[in-house]
């Protein structure tokens, strides 16, 4: 009882928060960048390692964010705080002379690598090569998918090489795609098209020591203790549009305590002042922040674009069972799972996979769900299955997230019969875990942030069945499969009228809510506290509401 007065509490203080929002990232609060001299020590809390940074296997937003703003570039890139697209490594957004089935793009002049050497257009078709190799799994997987011969390529390392990507120099690079990709210049600013040097690829390795042609290098890196970054003097300023590389240094320390974080960061003392937090604030973290005004200051807010969801194992009876998919569904009282999260000033409730922001606001709702979840629908869906109760499930749980979620799901499922077991997984393996066909449970909680703003880069990555695979799973996490929908895919990708495909993912994603392979809870909005001395904090509309590493930096006199 004491729980939930207190998210409650925390709702009622979030209603009267000052927050980002309407899609438009927050405006720096700790002062403007431009009048920041570089210099000091960027210190950044967090719980658990990162999953990957190898630019190949690199596919969350915390570590997009991380690994394409300070160790490693891409062909173009998101300016600071801004969905808009600019030139990273190239010197356009890429050019197409054949309706966008082939693409090509040029390399500046002045790239180098942390030891000097010159960044080559070979080299970031030796990444996307290796991307599809079968032992760097769980990276994004849109080359793959869109490169002529890439479902079939087994990556480099035999000796072979991919046609359809060509360098006829050092410094051009072209794409020749299955099909028509007029969002391909948003598909290369993922990590899959950064640069990776054949003689510093380490292969499985990589994944512990990345080669920088960013703006920072690894000094140091202990796999869940810390990771130390220290500037790469060879990166130019003059090719970056975006990164300002602020700091001397970057000390990622690991395997902190979460609430510990929320308290340093609020008490802002010593190095804590110019630190920042791997992950946002929970809850737990909010009814801190919320009623300490200096505190309250240093949060940055704003909406994720991302939708959370319940993922079903469509491998596991009797999830294979669309009806009872429709009876879980329907059980869950997601104006809890809402409370859980903070109260609606930090998530909305979801009734669809989209978000809104990729509809022009249309919301859509298949099943007519009330919020609060409806146990006499999900008790009769079970009996119609024939699924006796008690029915005993697992649900996965990733160790840096927000554990009432899990456990207000779970108070829900009660109601109809159904005992969850909640399986904590540590976060750093919690993706490899759940996209395991072998090791994955019944259930688990899951959301999906697009890589870029279209629907390409959200309805397929978690639906179409050709990309499932024994392992390295990520997106299809329930591991569905239907011909039907992806050949509805391939339909769309051919539309070339932008309000038109809007339309048809949009109708695409009411088609598949009626199968329900995952369950939509929530639209996520994001809070991260700063140290006092921290400057230039901003929230990013792409990745996820994160901040900028960007253009954050600390206080010269830190």
């Amino acid at each position: 009882m004491s729980k939930q007065i207190g998210l409650l509490a925390i709702a009622v203080l979030l209603s009267a928060a000052a927050c980002g929002g309407g899609g438009k990232a927050a405006e720096p609060k700790s002062g403007a960048s431009s009048a920041v001299t570089k210099g000091g020590t960027l210190t950044v809390l967090a719980v658990s390692d990162f999953d990957h940074l190898d630019p190949a296997r690199n596919w969350t937003m915390p570590a997009i964010m991380f690994g394409t703003r300070l160790l490693y570039r891409t062909l173009v890139t998101f300016k600071a705080g801004s969905s808009e697209i600019v030139p990273d490594l190239a010197t356009d957004l890429g050019t197409s002379e054949d309706g966008g089935k082939t693409w090509k793009f040029t390399l500046k002049d002045g790239l180098k690598y942390e030891d000097g050497t010159p960044v080559k257009a070979a080299d970031i078709k030796h990444n996307v090569e290796r991307s599809m190799a079968p032992d760097i799994s769980g990276g994004p997987d849109y080359a793959q998918r869109l490169l002529v011969g890439g479902t079939e390529y087994k990556g480099p390392y035999g000796g072979k090489h991919l046609a359809s990507v060509e360098t006829p120099d050092d410094k051009t690079i072209i794409f020749r795609l299955k099909r028509a990709a007029g969002e391909f210049p948003y598909t290369v600013t993922l990590p899959t098209f950064s640069p990776v040097p054949e003689a510093k690829d380490t292969k499985v390795e990589y994944d512990n020591r990345p080669f920088s042609s960013g703006p920072y290098k690894i000094e140091g890196y202990e796999r869940g203790k810390e990771l130390v970054l220290t500037r790469n003097e060879h990166w130019d300023q003059g090719t970056d549009p975006v990164r300002l590389a602020l700091p001397d240094k970057i000390h990622v320390k690991q395997g902190q305590d979460k609430d510990t974080i929320t308290d340093r960061l609020i008490a802002s003392s010593g190095e804590d002042a110019t630190s920042v937090p791997w992950g946002s604030a929970g809850p737990q973290s909010l009814s801190k922040i919320l009623p300490n005004p200096q505190a309250k200051e240093r949060l940055f807010t704003g909406p994720t674009g991302c939708t959370s969801t319940l993922v079903f194992n469509l491998n596991k009876k009797p999830l294979d069972n669309p009806k009872v998919r429709q009876a879980i569904y329907s059980a869950i009282d997601k104006e809890s799972v809402q409370t859980a999260m903070g109260g609606p000033n930090m998530a909305d409730i979801a009734t669809a996979y989209l978000p809104p922001a990729m509809t022009d606001g249309t919301t859509q709702d298949v099943f007519q769900i009330p919020p609060t979840g409806d146990v006499a629908k999900a008790k009769a869906l079970l009996a119609e299955a024939g699924v006796a109760t008690p029915l005993k499930l697992k649900l996965t749980a990733s160790t840096g997230s927000s554990t009432p979620v899990e456990v207000s799901i779970q108070e829900s499922l009660k109601k109809i019969g159904i005992e969850v077991e909640i399986n904590p997984v540590d976060a750093s393996v919690y993706y490899d875990t759940i996209g395991d066909q072998g090791k994955a449970d019944e259930l688990a909680t899951y959301g999906w942030c697009p890589d870029y703003p279209n629907g390409s880069s959200f309805l397929p990555p978690l639906f179409d069945g050709r990309s499932v695979k024994q392992t390295g799973n990520s997106g299809n996490v329930a591991f569905f499969k239907d011909p039907a929908i992806d050949k509805k895919i391939d339909e769309i990708y051919a539309i070339t009228d932008p309000a038109a495909s809007k339309k048809a993912w949009r109708d695409l994603d009411a088609q598949i809510m009626q199968q329900l392979p995952q369950a939509p809870l929530y639209l996520e909005k994001r809070g991260y506290i700063t140290g006092k001395d921290v400057v230039g904090a901003v929230n990013h509309p792409v990745w996820a509401a994160q901040l900028d590493y960007a253009v954050i930096g600390v206080k010269k006199s830190s």
